[in-house]
């Protein structure tokens, strides 16, 4: 059996932008507004569910909103360097220098900010923050970064 959430839907969505160095159009600085979706694969507990979705979906919205309206950076890459201070980020990347107020920026312990890598550390971030019933085998995290885009990220239990 799968049950999914799809973010859509239940308001599990933030505003976010990013550049993925190298890209001939997106190394650019630009937003998106990402969907966050999950799959969760099992079979029916004694509960006669695989999973209550109240802890996935508290999980998941706490994900979503810690990148809402921020811009978000790679902490693990060669092609750009972050320099903290106690008020700026200053970033250089192909050539470029940005600087943005401290609490405008997220650095994501990722290599680049792809929607890939992003949907990823989102699982990991579910993973670590929700207790799995044993019944559930498999998890996906979905998230789309145009409507009909999503990169998916699956791990199994």
């Amino acid at each position: 059996m799968i049950i999914e959430i799809d973010g859509a839907h239940s308001g599990i969505r933030f505003s976010a932008c990013h550049f993925i160095p190298g890209h001939e159009k997106c190394s650019r600085l630009h937003g998106h507004s990402y969907i966050v979706r999950a799959r969760l694969e099992g079979e029916i507990g004694a509960t006669g569910m695989v999973m209550d979705f109240v802890d996935i979906k508290k999980a998941l919205k706490a994900a979503a909103e810690e990148m809402d309206h921020k811009t978000l950076l790679p902490r693990n890459t060669e092609n750009v360097s972050v320099t903290e201070s106690a008020k700026e980020v200053e970033v250089m990347t192909c050539g470029k220098r940005y600087v943005f107020p401290k609490e405008d920026v997220l650095i994501l312990d990722i290599d680049i900010t792809t929607a890939e890598e992003m949907s990823k550390l989102i699982a990991k971030k579910l993973l670590s923050a929700v207790v799995f019933p044993k019944n559930v085998k498999k998890l996906w995290i979905g998230l789309d970064e145009e409507r009909g885009q999503t990169a998916w990220y699956s791990e199994s239990l």
